[in-house]
């Protein structure tokens, strides 16, 4: 018997022809159509995303081969395409649907590669960036299978696992639904772009048969539905390219997993400035509101404030920004909203993003200007209460370190939840700070009603009292007994964080994993 030449090139070559076939995606035509859409393709979005020549694919020529002779004459490639890459020199895990293929679809071909990535970035300990343009199951499959099947758990269980250790980004970049649309909401951080992404549990055919009720893709799932009604979206992009850019942006910030702490950027800002503007930036008329984002402009890094789901639960502004370089999780008051009041959606914001910090060890600064629960029928029947307590337990429950610093108001249960009480619950105020139980204007009308009602003039005595107790408001009274640790210059505030962030450094590395068996609940 002769042995054979040791040459595999016919081998490379059908390796390479495969490739070459399963780069073409779903063909030009498909292409073409995805491109009229406004939409990129996968392939296209995975270049936007990572660093020029770092995505390593995987899985590249699965799909469905169509052989006759013992030769191959088609491919259909498998409509996922993943692999790891970079984004600024750092390693991630990236997947996404093919919508040239199938329309993406979960029997496409491509549902064990999409449980697969999941896996990867789990057992690599790097973040899962997925790009979602794909829909849930169809009934296409009974035919394929000749059968019915009892749906799977959805991998769930794995999901709640590696949102516990690692940073998972999801992106909608297409009209998503069933399975796909679940892992969106499945993330730390969902993202989707203004225009030409949709997301919803079933599309308007299905809703259509079911319900009878006529709606657009974009009235059932668009941005302003998800983004400022639902929050089940944080963040919107203005077109793809911003959408990528975002997620660079927001990963950032974060550690590759639970067991590392966020990197710190080299300083370019001078940690010891101190604004002339922050002096007059809270109204001597305690009835105006301020904006809230242009304090934070004045006491963060320069251009280092991002903020997470700007349009729903707009009583709260939250975000990541840095001081020094430090990474830190950043809550403040927003009084041009319900007074900056905590309704249900800011309640829900809250619980959430502390959730987040507090799986990333990342410490929590809260400018606190809190008039107290959101109050009235609505408020009720929203279940204000309850979700504000929820959000409260989740503070309490926190192991960062926090630093709340009363700028204005912080009445009643909503604004005792300034920060977590455990350990020595050092706090600053501002001298317009003011608090207690309730606002005296309200507060008077309750506690002195039979008073004011049976004086000869009720609102002058109303307001004779009000007066009275006016005198007793002054923040340096409380300071005085040690009821706030220390009042401080406003201009001073950005040094003093500065200072508090390089201090507590050390306790987050004492924290590293804790949180890694619990984690963040989407």
């Amino acid at each position: 018997m002769t042995d054979q030449p040791n040459d595999w090139s016919p081998e490379v070559a059908e390796l390479a022809h495969r490739k070459a076939v399963a780069a073409e995606m779903g063909g030009p035509e498909n292409i073409e159509r995805q491109h009229a859409g406004g939409k990129l393709t996968i392939r296209e979005r995975i270049a936007l995303l990572l660093d020029p020549g770092s995505f390593q694919e995987l899985g590249s020529i699965a799909g469905r081969t169509i052989v006759e002779n013992g030769q191959v004459v088609g491919f259909t490639p498998a409509n996922f395409v993943m692999g790891t890459g970079e984004i600024e020199a750092r390693p991630v895990v990236v997947g996404g649907e093919d919508f040239t293929v199938r329309g993406g679809a979960a029997d496409g071909g491509g549902g064990e590669k999409s449980r697969f990535v999941e896996r990867l970035a789990e057992e690599m300990t790097i973040p899962l960036v997925r790009l979602i343009d794909g829909t849930g199951g169809s009934v296409r499959t009974l035919e394929a299978i000749g059968r019915t099947y009892v749906p799977g758990s959805g991998g769930w269980g794995a999901m709640a696992t590696l949102m516990a250790k690692v940073p998972v980004v999801s992106a909608v970049v297409g009209s998503v639904a069933g399975l796909p649309a679940a892992k969106a909401a499945a993330a730390h951080w969902t993202i989707m772009v203004k225009d030409s992404s949709q997301l919803f549990v079933a599309g308007p055919p299905v809703v259509r048969r079911g319900l009878g009720e006529e709606i657009t893709k974009q009235e059932l799932g668009g941005y302003q539905l998800h983004a400022r009604l639902s929050g089940v979206v944080d963040n919107v992009a203005e077109d793809e390219a911003d959408c990528m850019r975002q997620i660079r942006r927001f990963l950032s910030y974060l550690p590759a997993n639970v067991w590392q702490q966020a990197p710190r950027l080299h300083p370019t800002d001078d940690p010891e400035r101190r604004d002339e503007e922050l002096l007059s930036i809270i109204p001597r008329n305690r009835r105006r509101p301020y904006d809230p984002r242009k304090l934070i402009r004045h006491v963060v890094d320069r251009d280092s404030f991002f903020e997470i789901s700007p349009g729903y639960g707009k009583s709260v502004v939250a975000g990541l920004a840095r001081f020094d370089g430090y990474t830190v999780g950043l809550m403040a008051s927003n009084p041009f909203h319900i007074g900056g009041s905590m309704d249900a959606a800011a309640s829900e914001k809250v619980m959430r993003f502390v959730d987040f910090c507090d799986t990333f060890h990342l410490p929590i600064v809260n400018f606190v200007d809190q008039p107290g629960f959101m109050v009235g029928k609505a408020a009720e029947a929203q279940g204000t209460l309850r979700a504000g307590v929820r959000a409260i337990f989740a503070i309490e429950q926190s192991t960062v370190p926090w630093l709340p610093i009363i700028v204005h108001k912080a009445y009643g249960v909503a604004g005792g939840a300034h920060g977590r009480r455990a350990g020595s619950g050092l706090r600053y105020a501002w001298p317009s700070g003011e608090w207690g139980s309730l606002p005296i204007e309200g507060g008077v009308a309750a506690a002195f009603r039979r008073e004011i009602e049976a004086a000869p003039d009720p609102q002058a005595r109303m307001e004779e009292i009000e007066e009275r107790l006016n005198r007793l408001r002054s923040p340096f009274l409380t300071a005085e007994a040690f009821g706030i640790e220390e009042i401080i210059d406003p201009r001073e505030t950005r040094p003093l964080i500065c200072r508090w962030v390089n201090t507590v450094q050390g306790q987050l590395a004492t924290r590293l994993g804790v949180r890694s068996v619990i984690g963040m609940r989407p």
